[in-house]
């Protein structure tokens, strides 16, 4: 009997297919990296093979290294040195001029930035300032939720955006469960008066849940090392090995907790990027800005630090007042009555908050002499930097007429970085006898803590930008870009930025924030020139958007990071990115179209820029 048709048969048949392709498609995304290396250089081959020209060339080294930071096919910095290796092979620069691109004056200015950082980090300088600001501010949790962003964006001007959120996290981590906690006891005495028993199963819930956040709280400050990832200096906390107590038991009273636990969540993520915007310093993004700014158009002297924050805590200030608004309402709703309510008697969630912010402040003790140290010259490093050309009056700077332009935010960083290794750890203590005590010599920071610190990754992604730029300048791939560009002048000022800067903000959502800054400062420095426009109106509200990526929890580290904590969904960050996202951007073009204009004069084109009415007319 012919039984070839049998439908068992033909369904064993279809499922075994599918099997099969879905084994196939696996180990096609398994070796997708791989894949992506093989054939992005191949398909884009012919680009250099039918035009035969330098500007086809760079253009062709540029696709490649732009994909692989896209995709990070490849580590970043490993993509970062392809230019080292195509130009000299394509005959755009000898291989000692690409070597040169590689380290610029920004490297000096981060160096000493890092220096300040791992003294503050190792000598809790940055746990002191974070709970002192949150107890300024008061205890009623909308204010709470501010101080926390508050602090947060201060400590992110002078330390790395990731490394800030992964300090303050676990302080945060702790008042939410304390806050929960005390509610939870609360209501459980009115039970008891109510009903005469003890809930006892609740209190030791909550006495092992406490357990489980001290635990974790230890784990995290125990672990105060640096990671590279995604362009930005990582504080390494063992979430892999040793889960939060929001990835392993997440138990809430009621909606409300819930609610609470997202907002602060998100305010420390989202202010720990928007702080960083203020300096120049802050982020990597503003720094690969200066010095890219610098190399092309070296007779410019407006951008230092002093401009840059004049500029940038307006724009800091405005925008976390509204995302801090923003979130209230989203999750908590925006009561006026309550929060600005003199007199009223504390509840149980506002003393609960105080006395564990007020506990952690006073474990850390009485201020310390290295944390003195450490502060003097933070302060010391600020007001240098201000001071050196402030604009209005001159600077000292002006000290050296000898030698103009010669000092820059790198000197003042070396100087003060170079004292964290001089300058002893201990004081000299007296014993009882009155003589002094013996110790060993131990400067602020050693060489092996500053090196855990140091962001190798982004040094060498930098210089790897540094030479795509330099290359695009050589090949005149710049000049050509520019001639294309032309046409768009026909288009209000105003939408260009409003195009450029929504174009960087969407693909920063995907591609890390260095990436893709330095993706794109070579394109659009060539379009402000075509279309006759101060490059400072171009550049500013884009490389201030590169940092908006607050969408997804692996737009950038701190986003990450806040998200393993576990109380929160991708829609939640989703519905609350996309409308920091929006005042973002808004916000960046009202300071683009109004205090900006006169600070850096940007109506007028300026004399610093190359003006390309004579390259237009060349035919490229």
């Amino acid at each position: 009997m012919d039984d070839s048709m049998d439908p068992g048969s033909v369904s064993t048949g279809k499922l075994s297919h599918q099997l099969s392709t879905m084994k196939i498609f696996s180990q096609f995304w398994v070796y997708r990296k791989f894949l992506l290396i093989l054939f992005t250089p191949v398909l884009l081959l012919p680009l250099p093979l039918i035009i035969r020209t330098k500007e086809a060339e760079c253009a062709y080294t540029l696709f490649v290294v732009a994909i692989f930071w896209l995709t990070e096919a490849l580590p970043l910095a490993v993509s970062a040195l392809l230019p080292a290796l195509m130009f000299p092979l394509f005959g755009i620069m000898a291989s000692r001029e690409v070597a040169s691109a590689y380290f610029k004056d920004f490297h000096l200015l981060l160096i000493g930035v890092i220096c300040l950082a791992t003294s503050i980090e190792k000598w809790n300088l940055h746990k002191r300032i974070a709970l002192k600001m949150v107890m300024l501010v008061g205890v009623n949790p909308a204010w709470l939720t501010l101080g926390f962003m508050l602090s947060c964006g201060f400590l992110s001007m002078w330390l790395s955006n990731t490394s800030t959120a992964a300090m303050v996290m676990p302080i945060v981590e702790a008042v939410a469960q304390q806050i929960m906690g005390a509610e939870a006891e609360v209501d459980a005495l009115e039970m008891t008066y109510a009903t005469g028993s003890t809930n006892q199963a609740l209190e030791l819930d909550e006495s092992v849940s406490e357990c489980e956040a001290s635990d974790w709280k230890g784990q995290t400050k125990q672990d105060n090392r640096y990671n590279n990832d995604a362009g930005h200096t990582v504080c390494k906390i063992e979430k892999e090995k040793n889960p939060p107590p929001a990835e392993t038991r997440r138990k809430y009273r009621n909606q409300k907790d819930h609610m609470m636990c997202k907002v602060m969540c998100l305010c420390i993520a989202y202010s720990s990027t928007i702080g960083g915007l203020t300096t120049i310093t802050g982020t990597s993004t503003n720094l690969i800005f200066a010095e890219q700014f610098n190399t092309r158009y070296p007779d410019c002297q407006c951008i230092n630090f002093g401009s840059w924050f004049i500029l940038c805590i307006p724009v800091t200030v405005i925008i976390m007042l509204l995302s801090w608004v923003w979130l209230q309402w989203l999750f908590l709703g925006f009561n006026f009555k309550e929060m600005f309510q003199c007199g009223k008697e504390k509840s149980a969630r506002e003393q609960a908050s105080a006395q564990v912010i007020k506990d952690e402040y006073i474990k850390l003790g009485p201020i310390s002499y290295p944390e003195v140290i450490t502060l003097v010259l933070f302060i010391l490093m600020a007001l240098l930097w201000f001071t050196r050309e402030p604009g209005f009056i001159p600077g000292w700077s002006s000290l050296f007429p000898q030698y103009p332009g010669f000092a820059t935010d790198s000197t003042v960083a070396l100087i003060i970085g170079l004292l964290f290794f001089i300058i002893p750890a201990k004081t000299v203590s007296r014993t009882s006898n009155g003589e002094n005590s013996v110790f060993d010599y131990t400067p602020l920071i050693a060489w092996k803590e500053f090196q855990s610190c140091m962001p190798w990754e982004i040094m060498i992604l930098v210089g790897g930008g540094f030479a795509l730029a330099e290359g695009c300048e050589v090949s005149k791939l710049s000049a050509w870009i520019g001639s294309k560009l032309t046409p768009l002048g026909s288009l209000p000022m105003w939408l260009i930025i409003l195009i450029s800067s929504l174009i960087v903000t969407s693909i920063t959502e995907v591609a890390s924030n260095p990436a893709t800054i330095t993706i794109f400062l070579p394109i659009l420095s060539p379009l402000a020139e075509a279309i006759h426009v101060n490059p400072l109106y171009v550049l500013i509200p884009s490389t201030l958007c590169t940092s908006f990526a607050f969408l997804l929890p692996v737009a950038n580290p701190p986003n990450a990071i806040v998200f393993a904590y576990g109380h929160l969904n991708v829609i939640d960050m989703v519905k609350a990115g996309l409308g920091v996202n929006i005042i973002g951007v808004a916000v960046v073009m009202l300071a683009v179209t109004t205090w900006a204009v006169p600070l850096f004069d940007l109506q007028t084109y300026p004399s610093w820029a190359p003006d390309l009415s004579t390259v237009n007319n060349t035919g490229l």
